[in-house]
């Protein structure tokens, strides 16, 4: 089970390259369900999401290279390209997902929570805006098809 929440942000923090990060690449097969392939700097995954926004089920597959190619061919969409920062934020870990082309200047933060309590009491930073968790729009899912 995924617990998670996104937000926009107001601003980048400071020292961003400072933090480390993860280059990301990923293509939707299908997005009811979701289906993606993604490379994650060089793993490659299978990942199915159940229905939700905040909650919802989540497996992922470890792929070949090859084999991630194969599908990132077949799928639907734009493939969307990102660089990711990890944060820390204790007891959680802040990943902000920086845009490339043609989403950028798209930032989104998203926090990842071990219960839906958690999830429902965290108090956002400053530099976080909206809260965009209940607003499917920001799903990588559907920024996919809007390219």
């Amino acid at each position: 089970m995924e617990i998670e929440r996104k937000f926009t942000v107001k601003k980048l923090p400071d020292g961003l390259e400072d933090f480390p990060f993860r280059l990301i690449e990923q293509a939707y097969l299908n997005t009811d369900p979701v289906v993606r392939v993604r490379r994650d700097n060089e793993d490659y995954y299978l990942t199915y999401k159940g229905s939700g926004l905040m909650a919802r089920e989540e497996y992922n597959l470890p792929l070949t290279r090859a084999s991630y190619e194969h599908l990132r061919a077949k799928a639907d969409g734009a493939v969307i390209s990102k660089k990711r920062y990890l944060i820390p934020c204790p007891p959680y870990t802040i990943e902000l997902d920086v845009f490339d082309a043609p989403f950028s200047p798209l930032v989104i933060a998203e926090v990842e929570f071990p219960s839906l309590e958690e999830a429902s009491a965290f108090l956002a930073p400053d530099w976080f805006d909206k809260d965009v968790t209940q607003d499917p729009a920001y799903h990588n899912s559907n920024l996919s098809r809007q390219a």
